[in-house]
């Protein structure tokens, strides 16, 4: 079983082969067919091995330059036409988004929001908090002119033009002998015993 994943592997491997490459030794040609782990590879096939990963590297970086390359000539074929980076994510989108309005899940869904928006209970509750919004309107309004209206009253009120003092109706004597001045003394006498 593992010799015919190997062998498939390497079957893959060679036919992916680009850039007018040669066969060379791989990975899975030097790999014992027995499945030996690493450890147990004589040091030919570890040099083959280092030697397949170095060039495998090396493939790797000029493919990373090639799709770089290629990558900068779009752009500027997109900057030629016109087309900025946004212009393209634009694009992307709004097919997306036309994809997704005519997908049968959002037509239904639409077509339920819409049954769900004409139904008698929806209008009658767009009524009622409609009137609640007038009312609540209509008291708030009223509650400011009324606000407004007390403002400019007390503004039309003199102010004092003197400041008022207080003055004793009793002298402090006979304020002595009045009960309340009695109860205020006991109290504060009653309070200073219990110390």
């Amino acid at each position: 079983m593992m010799t015919r994943k190997i062998a498939s592997t390497q079957t893959f491997y060679n036919s992916s082969k680009g850039f007018g490459e040669t066969s060379s030794p791989s990975f899975f040609s030097s790999m014992p067919g027995n499945g030996c782990p690493p450890a147990q590879l004589s040091d030919e096939d570890k040099d083959n091995l280092r030697f397949e990963l170095a060039k495998m590297e090396e493939e790797i970086q000029t493919l990373r330059q090639v799709l770089l390359t290629k990558e900068r000539s779009a752009a500027d074929i997109r900057r030629q036409l016109g087309m900025g980076p946004l212009t393209s994510l634009k694009e992307s989108l709004s097919k997306g988004w036309q994809d997704v309005q005519t997908s049968s899940p959002y037509l239904s869904a639409s077509a339920v929001l819409d049954d769900i928006n004409n139904s008698n209970v929806c209008v009658r509750t767009k009524e009622g908090l409609t009137h609640a919004g007038h009312v609540t309107s209509s008291a708030l309004s009223n509650v400011g002119v009324v606000l407004t209206r007390r403002l400019a009253e007390m503004r039309a009120l003199p102010l004092p033009s003197t400041p008022r003092t207080l003055s004793h109706t009793m002298s402090v004597p006979s304020m002595r002998h009045s009960s309340t001045f009695k109860s205020f003394e006991e109290m504060v006498g009653s309070v200073k015993r219990r110390r």
